[in-house]
């Protein structure tokens, strides 16, 4: 019983340790998620419930065995990762600062995908790749862009700083920098010059066909009251 009653004080303590050390190293994760979240209730609840942040912790340790050629050990961790949180990232992907993946069940996140810093994805989301093709085949994210879900990214393509992509949006094409895509295949307008905010009402986003036809619209009634 005494031995017993000691591994198990063994491994609280080792629990603690870690929630210790991830609460500091992935402090700057965690404020995001509750800047991004409205949900998030608390430091401690993101800290301990959110497969988005364990997926992320998961993946750096696997992404420093992967650069360290420890590629099945890299691999092995990332499988592991998504079959206990639903999203999988490759190893060898590139993710910056402060990355949050909200809900996150269906993620997918490509070998050479590169992310910047305050990017937002949401369930379902897929930066894939297209063909067999080898080197860079996977999508760039800029800075401060959000996916919306369902989405997919495809090919080595680059999406601008500040973009947007709306829910179930298929992106095969550059995307330049403060834009919205929305539809299938993804179709691109300006957000009037303007940074995205994470904040957007995801059911208010632009489209570019109806933009179209309502310019058409004002042309004609322009020429008929000529």
């Amino acid at each position: 019983m005494t031995c017993v009653m000691g591994i198990l004080l063994i491994l609280v303590a080792l629990f603690i340790i870690k929630l210790i050390l991830v609460s500091i190293f992935f402090y700057a994760d965690i404020r995001a998620a509750q800047k991004k979240d409205p949900a998030a209730k608390s430091f401690v609840e993101v800290l301990l419930l959110y497969q988005g942040l364990h997926a992320l912790v998961s993946y750096r340790i696997a992404h420093f065995l992967y650069k360290s050629h420890l590629f099945f050990l890299a691999r092995l961790l990332s499988q592991a990762t998504r079959f206990t949180t639903g999203i999988e990232i490759h190893p060898g992907a590139k993710i910056g600062k402060r990355f949050f993946i909200d809900h996150g069940m269906g993620v997918v996140i490509g070998e050479t995908s590169i992310i910047g810093d305050d990017v937002l994805l949401y369930q379902g989301v897929t930066l894939g790749g297209t063909g067999l093709a080898k080197g860079k085949r996977h999508p760039t994210i800029g800075n401060n862009v959000v996916v919306g879900t369902g989405a997919k990214v495809l090919g080595d393509i680059t999406i601008g700083d500040n973009s947007y992509i709306g829910a179930n949006a298929v992106v095969i094409k550059d995307v330049p920098a403060n834009s919205t895509v929305v539809g299938v295949p993804g179709r691109v307008t300006r957000q009037d010059g303007k940074k995205i905010d994470v904040s957007l009402d995801h059911i208010h986003t632009l489209d570019p066909i109806m933009q179209n036809i309502e310019e058409l619209e004002k042309r004609i009634k322009n020429l008929e009251n000529k």
